[in-house]
């Protein structure tokens, strides 16, 4: 019997912006002017670089950086690295602060966004007494995120890998999240969009649900059916 439930984050409860708007809100902010066709390449080379943190993944990994890559979520400084790394192939930048200034834009509370059944699907785990926790290989502290969204109070325990020094599929950090809940691996459900990172604690002994990486207007209820599956 499922008595507990670990959630990723990005591309399961949350959803970053579009890269577009990650620039436009970035260029604002820099006060800096860009004619739309400009804009609009810059755009399209920083998605197919992969510079946007939660969005898609780098097309061409350059053997430089693929170390960097491989470890990023281990800590805040490999993470930075590896995503200004990214943006910084993405050139020529119309701005040298260009990079790091969009790398804290995606920080940003206000750059992220729930699912639609997030909220719901929460906050129903918590009428029925369900634990909850969000297991996430990432660089920085999501909490505010949460915060901001008025859902942080819905969970019961945040596993960061960079807090750990540990990335999914390491049994460890499942390991870690499971003991949070006070419960036996056995009796916890990791739902996640990453059938090797999030499927990884299934080697643990957990059970697992994946849902797809959608753009939140494309995904209305895939968290729902979680609901089935823990006790009433």
């Amino acid at each position: 019997m499922i008595k507990g439930v670990l959630f990723d984050f990005s591309g399961t409860l949350f959803r970053i912006t579009s890269t577009r708007a990650w620039l436009d809100g970035t260029l604002d902010a820099l006060e800096l002017d860009l004619p739309e066709a400009e804009a609009a390449a810059l755009a399209e080379r920083l998605e197919r670089a992969g510079a946007l943190p939660g969005g898609a993944s780098p097309r061409r990994l350059p053997e430089e950086l693929r170390r960097l890559w491989d470890e990023r979520d281990l800590d805040a400084a490999r993470h930075r690295a590896a995503y200004t790394g990214l943006t910084a192939l993405a050139g020529p930048l119309p701005d040298p602060r260009l990079a790091d200034t969009l790398y804290d834009r995606h920080l940003h509370p206000e750059a992220w966004g729930p699912y639609p059944d997030t909220e719901a699907v929460l906050k129903e785990l918590r009428q029925r007494d369900v634990p909850v926790g969000v297991v996430s290989n990432i660089g920085w502290d999501l909490r505010p995120v949460f915060r901001h969204h008025g859902v942080e109070q819905l969970v019961d325990a945040f596993v960061l890998s960079y807090e750990h020094g540990l990335q999914k599929p390491d049994p460890g950090l499942f390991r870690i999240a499971c003991e949070a809940l006070r419960l036996a691996p056995a009796d916890v459900l990791m739902v996640g969009d990453d059938t090797t990172a999030d499927g990884g604690a299934t080697a643990l002994g957990c059970a697992f649900l994946r849902v797809d990486h959608l753009p939140a207007d494309e995904r209305p209820d895939a968290l729902t059916p979680v609901l089935a599956r823990v006790h009433a």
